[in-house]
C-alpha cells in the first residue's frame, strides 16, 4: 500500500479512502492510462488494491506525443503495474480527422472500442478512467463516449477536483504530483481544420525542440502552415528577452522552418489550456 508522505486535510484523507474502497470492489480493472496526474492516481489506487487485477491500458497513436508515451511507461513501472499499449486509429475516422467541435468523442469511441475487445480476455474487468470532478463542468466530449461505453469514473464519481488529484498524489509521494496538463496533439489545431499524422508529428518535433532548450510546459498551436508558441506568461519575458538575440531567434526559425512551418510566433497571452475553445463560445 501506498503510505501517505504527508498529511491530507480531512476531507482528502476522506476521498482516498473511498477511492480505495470503491476499487478494492472490483474484480478487476482496465484503467484507460495516458500518465496524467488523474489517470496515474486511479492507476496506482487500482495497482494497490486489486494487484494482478488490474492493468493500465494506453492508446498509442500520432496524437500522443513521443516523451508522453515514454513518461507512461515509467510511471507504470514506478508504481508496479501492468501496463498495455493499444494502436489506435482514429485518424482513420473523419469525425476526427476533420476535426469538429465534437473531435474528442470519435477519439474515445475509438479508445473504448479497443478497451472493450480487451476485455474479451478479462470479462470481469471494469474499465476506468481519470476523469475529475472538474472536467464535468468543461467542455469534454470524450466524457460522452466513455459513458456510453459504460466506464466508470471514480475520481468524478467521488468528487475528487483537479487540486485534490495534485494533494493525494504529493502526498502519496507520486513525483509527477505537479506534472503540467499535456493533453493530446490534436488540440493545437482550430476546429475545421483538418488533422494528419504529419501535421501532427511536426508539432510533436517543435515542441520537443522547445522543451530540449528549457521550456518544459508550451504549446505550438497550428494554423494552417504558421506556429505559434504559447508559453506560461510567467515566462514571457525570458523566452523575448532570449529570442531578441539575433543568433537564438534565427535558430528557432530555422527549426520550425525545418519541421515545414512557414512562419512562426509568440502567443503574448502566454499558454492557455482550452484556448481554441473560445471559438465555441462566439
Amino acid at each position: 500500500m501506498f503510505r501517505p508522505l504527508e498529511s491530507l486535510s480531512p476531507g482528502q484523507a476522506l476521498q482516498l479512502e473511498q477511492l480505495r474502497a470503491q476499487l478494492a470492489a472490483l474484480p478487476a480493472a482496465l484503467v484507460a492510462y495516458s500518465g496524467g496526474v488523474d489517470s496515474t492516481l486511479v492507476a496506482a489506487i487500482a495497482a494497490e488494491q486489486l494487484g494482478e487485477r488490474a492493468v493500465a491500458v494506453t492508446g498509442v497513436s500520432p496524437a500522443l506525443a513521443p516523451h508522453l508515451r515514454q513518461e507512461a511507461q515509467l510511471q507504470a513501472q514506478w508504481i508496479g503495474m501492468r501496463h498495455r499499449e493499444l494502436d489506435t486509429a482514429e485518424l482513420d475516422d473523419p469525425a476526427y480527422s476533420s476535426n469538429p467541435s465534437q473531435r474528442c468523442f470519435a477519439c474515445k469511441r475509438e479508445l473504448h472500442r479497443l478497451l472493450g475487445q480487451l476485455r474479451q480476455e478479462q470479462p470481469q474487468a471494469v474499465v476506468l478512467d481519470g476523469v475529475n470532478h472538474d472536467d464535468l463542468g468543461d467542455h469534454r466530449p470524450g466524457i460522452a463516449a466513455a459513458q456510453q461505453a459504460g466506464v466508470r469514473s471514480p475520481l468524478a464519481d467521488i468528487g475528487i477536483d483537479k487540486a485534490g488529484v495534485r494533494a493525494i498524489s504529493k502526498a502519496l509521494g507520486f513525483p509527477w504530483w505537479d506534472k503540467p496538463a499535456q493533453p493530446c496533439l490534436a488540440s493545437r489545431f482550430p476546429y475545421g481544420e483538418p488533422i494528419s499524422a504529419t501535421r501532427l508529428q511536426r508539432v510533436a518535433a517543435a515542441e520537443a525542440w522547445l522543451r530540449q532548450r528549457g521550456w518544459p510546459e508550451l504549446r505550438v498551436r497550428s494554423q494552417g502552415d504558421a506556429a505559434r508558441i504559447e508559453l506560461p506568461a510567467d515566462q514571457l519575458d525570458a523566452a523575448l528577452r532570449r529570442w531578441s538575440d539575433p543568433e537564438q531567434r534565427q535558430a528557432l526559425i530555422g527549426a520550425f522552418l525545418a519541421q515545414g512551418f512557414t512562419a512562426v510566433s509568440v502567443d503574448l497571452e502566454g499558454l492557455v489550456s482550452g484556448k481554441l475553445n473560445r471559438s465555441l463560445r462566439s
